[in-house]
This record gives structure tokens, C-alpha cells and sequence, in this order.
């Protein structure tokens, strides 16, 4: 696998992971912001926004009509395309990439809805080690009431395509738990630095950045 090594390109390329509502978004678009203004040239991308097949994905889901695997293929074909051209042809003009997930999201989230972990792991086995991953770590609790905050959690989000609980939020809870369960496992698998999600904003930021910089050696 390429994930087992660490690429050759001149550029950089930072990924954020976490179950919806870490605050993994918010982080990254700060950080965002503060390379740009410092002068760093940046370029963002995030899952599920491949011009090629994201609307498939979207009517797919509208549709409640994926199995597992299927959500998996399409996803990881989502995932190819953005690797392809928009990633690697940043890499090699030398440009700082910034990820909002990578393939750590299909390593957590299709285990968890039950899919083969090697197989998994196999399908995304063109993915490029990135030279810094982090992980945005909270309680489910946490990610549930953040999210109910706004708006209410989505079909698939909430799991309820696994048949967990009839109740929307019981079955977010059990689902995301085990998402977060996978991300768990894979911090020392594939040295992912673990963000203290709970944290104030702020105090978050000033941590992400001081990793990150060491990442981007600037």
C-alpha cells in the first residue's frame, strides 16, 4: 500500500478526520486561512465533491437505496478522481493540500456499517501516505448534541440503514460509537495526532497550528 510510506512530491498534504460534529471543519478552514495569509499557497478539497461522481452519491443517498459495499465503491471512485486531479498535480507543483477527510473516513465508517476491513483497506490502496493526518477526537455525546444544534442527523449519518434502533438519535449514537471505535484503533496504526476536540476553539487552533507547521517544517 502507499498509505505505508511517505510520497516524494515537494508539496504537502495535511488530512483531518473525526465523526460529524468533532469540529474538524471548522479547525481546518482556520487553518486555512492563517497559511494563506502568511503567504503559504493552499489548496482545499473534501469528501464526497468529485465533480465526476458526487451528484451519483447524493441522489444515491436521497434515495436511501446503498448497501455497505456499494457505499464503499462509490466513495472510493469519489476519492480516485480527487486523488488523481486534484491532489497529486498539487503535490508536484509544490502547494500545500489540505484534506478534509481522506481515506481514514471509508477505514472507520465502512467497518463500521459492517464492510470487510482488509477489503477496505485493499480499495483504497492507491491512496498516497499524507504527511500529516489528524484526528479530531469527541464524545459521541458531544457530536450529537453539536449537530442537533443546527439541524437533525442525516439517514445514513445516523446509521439507520443498519437497522440499529427505530429512534434517529439512538441509532446515531450507536453508529457513530462506532465509528469512533475504528478511529480509535488506527492512531498508532497509521500515526494519526490525536486533537483534543472538546477543547475551546481557540485553544484548538493554536495546537493544530503548532503541529501543523512542524509538519510543514515552516
Amino acid at each position: 500500500m502507499r498509505l505505508d510510506k511517505k510520497h516524494d512530491f515537494p508539496g504537502k498534504l495535511l488530512v483531518v478526520e473525526g465523526v460529524d460534529g468533532s469540529g474538524k471543519s471548522t479547525q481546518l478552514d482556520l487553518l486555512r486561512n492563517h497559511l494563506e495569509a502568511t503567504g503559504q499557497s493552499v489548496i482545499f478539497t473534501e469528501w464526497n465533491s468529485s465533480k465526476l461522481i458526487s451528484k451519483t452519491i447524493k441522489q444515491a443517498k436521497r434515495a436511501n437505496s446503498l448497501i455497505p459495499a456499494t457505499f464503499s465503491l462509490l466513495h472510493a471512485a469519489d476519492f480516485a478522481d480527487r486523488l488523481e486531479n486534484i491532489i497529486i498535480p498539487a503535490l508536484k507543483a509544490g502547494l500545500i493540500v489540505l484534506a478534509d477527510r481522506y481515506c481514514y473516513t471509508a477505514f472507520a465508517r465502512d467497518v463500521a456499517r459492517g464492510v470487510d476491513t482488509e477489503w477496505v483497506r485493499n480499495l483504497y490502496g492507491f491512496a498516497i501516505r499524507p504527511d500529516g493526518a489528524f484526528y479530531f477526537q469527541v464524545p459521541v455525546e458531544v457530536s450529537l448534541s453539536r449537530i442537533a444544534a443546527s439541524r437533525a442527523p442525516g439517514y445514513y449519518e445516523s446509521g439507520m440503514d443498519l437497522g440499529l434502533s427505530s429512534d434517529p438519535h439512538e441509532s446515531f449514537q450507536l453508529f457513530q460509537s462506532r465509528i469512533i471505535g475504528e478511529y480509535d484503533k488506527m492512531v498508532d496504526e497509521f500515526g494519526l495526532h490525536i486533537m483534543p476536540a472538546v477543547k475551546p476553539i481557540h485553544e484548538q487552533q493554536l495546537l493544530f497550528r503548532k503541529i501543523a507547521s512542524q509538519v510543514l517544517a515552516l
